[in-house]
């Protein structure tokens, strides 16, 4: 028993180190927060092209560019995305290393964000859009007034599991260098041989984010739906 405090305490408290983990929990709820934000902004602007194209027929060349962007996010890794964007795009750069994976995080989950929402959007009943035509309103006003707000009622859950992925994606980071809680563990166990403390505090990290944010993502619903 004396051992295993002895080592809980050489993986934590000695020499300040659990300031690692208090580092790497802050960067990566950093890194995950305004790569969600920049997810959506994106997504939204994709899934906007795509259904206008399928519905009016416009923004053909960009619906294709966006679509092609699409196929090549979701059918390459996100560690090869983030390996290129820093040491290929941003090579000769001096920019912060949390700024590039809050970019290739953001852009990573725009692709998949841009699925929710159109699928979201695709699940309501399209005399739904027919008929806010049908009274004289733009096809833009009809997107945000009448489609959207249902459609973030169907696609709230998804939403939320993309973002917890994307809490669990941002352990890659550490390949590159940013200090996240994967990179925290990593430090501290190349200092005191001893990799199962650091892990197992990391894991129960990213456990209770994790359960804490499917708590947060289900009464969004139940609120939603009851509104």
């Amino acid at each position: 028993m004396s051992s295993l405090y002895e080592k809980f305490y050489d993986s934590v408290i000695y020499d300040d180190r659990y300031k690692y983990i208090f580092e790497g929990l802050f960067n990566t709820l950093l890194i995950a927060f305004f790569a969600v934000i920049i997810g959506i902004v994106i997504g939204i602007l994709i899934a906007l092209v795509r259904h206008n194209y399928e519905v009016n027929k416009k923004f053909r060349i960009l619906n294709k560019i966006v679509t092609w962007y699409v196929n090549i996010i979701r059918g390459t890794p996100v560690l090869l995305q983030l390996m290129i964007i820093y040491y290929v795009i941003f090579k000769s750069v001096d920019i912060s290393i949390i700024i590039v994976g809050v970019i290739a995080f953001g852009l990573n989950s725009g692709a998949y964000v841009s699925e929710i929402i159109r699928s979201g959007i695709n699940s309501i009943d399209k005399g739904q859009m027919e008929a806010g035509l049908s009274l004289g309103l733009s096809y833009n006003k009809t997107m945000f007034y009448i489609i959207m707000p249902q459609a973030i009622k169907n696609i709230m859950p998804a939403l939320g599991n993309e973002f917890i992925t994307l809490i669990k994606e941002t352990s890659t980071g550490a390949y590159i260098g940013i200090m996240e809680l994967t990179k925290a563990s990593d430090i501290i166990a190349s200092r005191t041989y001893d990799y199962f403390f650091p892990l197992l505090i990391i894991a129960i990290i990213y456990l209770l984010l994790t359960l804490g944010l499917t708590k947060l993502v289900n009464v969004l619903e139940r609120r939603l739906n009851n509104a």
